[in-house]
Parts: C-alpha cells; sequence; structure tokens
C-alpha cells in the first residue's frame, strides 16, 4: 500500500503545481460567487424600478469580467512565471485601466453610492452643478434630470432632459428639495407705500395665502406649520410684506401665482391700501406773495 503511494505522488508530481493553481482558481472563484450573491441580494434590496435592477445586473457583470481577468492574470504569471510577479503585474493594470477609465469607474463608484446611501431618490428634485431638475433616472454612469426652469425663470418643466456623470457628486454640492419630504418655504412680496394701512394689509395678505393653500394644508403633516407670517423690508419706494409659508415643492410656482392673484384682487378694493413701485412725483408749492 505504501509502495502505491509513493508511486501515485511521483505520478502526479509533475502535475502538483497545476493541480495547487486549479484548486486555488477554483476556491477562489467560490468565494467569490458566494460574496457576488451576497452583494446582489443586498443591492437589490435597495432598488425599486427596472431601470435600476437591470443596473445592479450590470454593475455585477462587470464584477465578474474584473474577477475573471484578475484570475487568469494570477493563472498566466503563476504558470509561466513566479508568484511574486502578481503583485507587479496587477499593479501595472491597476495604474493603467486607472489613467484611461478614470470617469467611467468613478462613474460607477458613484452610482453604488447613490444606490446604498441614497441621497435623493427618482422622482425627488434636486439642484446639481446649478442645474435643477427632478430625478428620472439613475443608470450605471449617469443621472437624468427632467430639467426645471433652465429655458424659463420658475420652476416648471421646461422638456429638456439633462444627463448628468454620475461621478459629479464627488466634485459638486447637491442640494435635495425633497430629502426629507415634499415641503419646501417659499415667500411672496408685496410693496405698499408709506402712506398705507400697514396692518390691515398684513391680515389681507395672510388671509390671501390661507385661502389659496387651504385644500393643501389638510394633507400636511402635523409637524409642518400651516399659518403664513410675514417679514417687512423698507425700500426706497414703500414697503416690502414679505408673507412666508410652506408649499409643495414642485408646486411652487402654481400656489405662489394663485396668492399674488388673491392679493391683487384683495387690496385692489381698499382706498387706504396702494401698491408702491418705483416712480418720481414732483410736489410744486404755491408761493405767497
Amino acid at each position: 500500500m505504501a509502495e502505491f503511494i509513493d508511486e501515485f505522488f511521483q505520478l502526479i508530481d509533475p502535475f502538483l503545481g497545476i493541480i495547487q493553481l486549479v484548486l486555488f482558481l477554483v476556491i477562489s472563484f467560490i468565494i467569490f460567487s458566494i460574496l457576488l450573491k451576497l452583494l446582489q441580494r443586498r443591492l437589490l434590496k435597495k432598488v425599486k424600478t427596472k431601470q435600476q435592477v437591470s443596473n445592479v445586473t450590470a454593475f455585477l457583470d462587470l464584477l465578474k469580467f474584473l474577477f475573471v481577468i484578475f484570475l487568469i492574470m494570477i493563472a498566466f504569471s503563476a504558470y509561466y512565471g513566479q508568484w511574486g510577479e502578481v503583485g507587479f503585474i496587477a499593479g501595472l493594470i491597476t495604474i493603467a485601466l486607472g489613467w484611461s477609465l478614470q470617469k467611467p469607474i468613478s462613474g460607477v463608484v458613484a452610482w453604488l453610492i447613490l444606490v446604498t446611501r441614497r441621497p435623493f431618490h427618482i422622482g425627488d428634485r434636486v439642484i446639481i452643478s446649478n442645474i435643477k431638475g427632478d430625478i428620472e433616472n439613475i443608470t450605471l454612469t449617469h443621472i437624468f434630470l427632467d430639467e426645471v426652469g433652465g429655458t424659463i425663470d420658475g420652476e416648471e418643466s421646461s422638456g429638456r432632459w439633462v444627463m448628468i456623470p454620475n461621478s459629479i457628486i464627488f466634485e459638486e454640492e447637491v442640494i435635495n428639495y425633497t430629502y426629507k419630504d415634499e415641503y419646501i418655504l417659499d415667500e411672496v412680496v408685496t410693496a405698499i407705500t408709506y402712506e398705507s394701512n400697514l396692518e390691515k394689509a398684513e391680515e389681507i395678505i395672510k388671509k390671501a395665502v390661507s385661502k389659496i393653500m387651504e385644500s393643501a394644508w389638510e394633507k400636511y403633516p402635523k409637524r409642518i406649520t400651516k399659518e403664513p407670517h410675514t417679514r417687512l423690508m423698507f425700500k426706497d419706494s414703500g414697503i416690502d410684506i414679505k408673507v412666508r409659508y410652506y408649499t409643495i415643492a414642485t408646486k411652487r410656482n402654481a400656489y405662489a401665482t394663485k396668492i399674488m392673484r388673491e392679493i391683487w384682487n384683495q387690496i385692489r378694493k381698499n382706498d387706504d391700501i396702494e401698491f408702491a413701485y418705483p416712480h418720481t412725483e414732483v410736489l410744486l408749492k404755491r408761493k405767497d406773495r
């Protein structure tokens, strides 16, 4: 029996290195597959849309491709050279890939952060690199925005889609209008003359806001205040009455327009309140002789 074992080991001795290499590759592949499955489950719990699921699949395929390349590199180096050369070759390949694919790789890393950390979701209104819009899609390399404003001075959809590289989140600030909820503080400014009844004007303006916002306020959570408040500022031509209130971020302009129209209609009914505007008056005094 002992002779048989010796003969067996002598027989496989020339192939021992290859057998060890194959075992190493198989074990590495099994461990990688288990880790990939765990990562896949975690990512799929974070995504919701079909497009996001597709992005996860593409990302995992990319990891598989890179791992296979890495295994081939190890097998080639181990079979034809020394194990110590693996680190050197890996370093050269890493530098080459990092230099040539810097933006795409950073975009994929940024996508991974977006999926796991969730600084914004599909449908959120954001400002990224001074571009305002609603998030329509987040792919493996780009963020797609339905632009707000852009061609107009306001917060309505311009009809244009903006494609922004994911990697920009490492370089620019991101402002999310709706990270916690869909409500933001807005204000409407009304200028009245110094001769106007200020207290009465404030009451009219606050009532105008309450009238327009009443239907929306019914759906507000308790922590969001439903009472408008005013702030005043002296100007050369009159007093600016700033009424501030919480509104729905995506309907900000629509509500503000209705409020301004209501303020206009109500103030025009009062003789003791006048709108202020920049103008010049010439007062002539009669000189008694």
